[in-house]
């Protein structure tokens, strides 16, 4: 007999994934501590797979799925919590590709997010942005900032999801979820809208086009705390991945509002622990400045290395001796360490 997507997310939770994926032909597969480990249930049919899928949509993502054949959404499971379905095409067949959620959001204790970062996620307005590349976590970081703000602070918060993973519970923030394409059309246009909602933070979930990065700087410019995510690996390259976005003759103009209202980037990766049991943080953190924010007016972002370097006294750290130090104390191996650093003498010289 078939089995239900229900029984199949049970089984991944079981097993300790982070992913769940379904390809016509085979097996279940799981994400396990970054590594893809197959089902011991038997592989799946074309049309199983497909009528097991298309048996959860709504009527409108049904539609939306057919029409162009790709599809992200969120759907929340009884006992499971919220997962994030993204369903694509391979040779004409359906296949999925599912983001397990959890009941409850990870404390930033329980995620090893540290101290120096949360402090700046209390000032009252700016940009603050995590990054990381796919899958290492930056959505459950963001979300488990939001519900420290949430336990701690009377405010209102507006988040903008693509698509929504956790359910903020009531506490002494007000808060309020919009789904792209449930609640709005884009992030841009979700952020304008938001900026009229009386919000005191503005949550994105990703500035991934040039309309949203404009729109989030104005946003901060304008005395609200926006919190994002991007794709890009440190915070020099976030720097430069913000402005070269936009035209050449507006990046002057950029940096300028960039160097105004950036005030951290927390930059994440996840590796594998030395026993083979899951996976540790490592991470790099940049609190900016006003010698970050000349940098970013003068165009020099390749120097705020340096900064970092010399910023241990307010928490700032360069992801390289994060991982040494991960290294040092047992906590990754020293393969691990060796592959994980831009700069592998940072490791051997020790």
């Amino acid at each position: 007999m078939t089995p239900t997507l229900t029984e199949l997310l049970s089984d991944a939770v079981a097993a300790g994934a982070s992913d769940l994926h379904l390809v016509a032909g085979r097996p279940p597969i799981h994400r396990v501590d970054g590594r893809l480990e197959a089902s011991p249930r038997a592989a799946l049919t074309a049309e199983e797979l497909r009528t097991l899928l298309l048996a959860e949509l709504s009527v409108d993502q049904r539609r939306r799925f057919e029409e162009t054949r790709e599809l992200c959404v969120s759907m929340q499971v009884p006992e499971l919590g919220f997962i994030r379905v993204n369903l694509a095409t391979e040779l004409g067949r359906i296949d999925a590709s599912i983001r397990l959620g959890h009941l409850e959001i990870p404390s930033p204790a329980q995620l090893g997010i540290p101290d120096a970062f949360l402090d700046q996620v209390r000032r009252p307005n700016g940009l603050i942005l995590v990054t990381g590349p796919t899958g290492v976590g930056k959505t459950t970081t963001l979300n488990a900032v939001v519900a420290r703000i949430n336990a701690e602070e009377r405010k209102k918060i507006v988040m903008i999801e693509d698509p929504v993973e956790y359910l903020h519970p009531p506490g002494r923030a007000l808060i309020v979820q919009r789904e792209i394409g449930v609640d709005a059309p884009g992030f841009d246009r979700a952020v304008i809208h938001a900026l009229r909602q009386d919000p005191d933070v503005v949550v994105i979930g990703e500035l991934r086009d040039l309309d949203t990065v404009s729109t989030a700087l104005t946003a901060a410019e304008t005395g609200h705390l926006v919190l994002g995510t991007l794709h890009t690996t440190g915070a020099a390259g976030t720097i430069s991945r913000i402005i070269d976005v936009f035209p050449a003759p507006q990046q002057g103009q950029v940096r300028t509002q960039l160097a105004t209202t950036l005030q951290a980037v927390f930059t994440q990766r996840l590796l594998p622990r030395a026993d083979g049991r899951g996976r540790v943080l490592a991470y790099e953190l940049l609190v900016v400045t006003d010698a970050v924010r000349n940098l970013i007016r003068d165009n020099r972002p390749h120097l705020v290395s340096n900064v970092i370097q010399t910023g241990r006294a307010l928490g700032m750290r360069l992801m390289d001796h994060m991982i040494r130090d991960l290294y040092e104390a047992g906590e990754i191996t020293y393969e691990t360490a060796v592959s994980a650093t831009s700069d592998r003498r940072v490791i051997e010289r020790r």
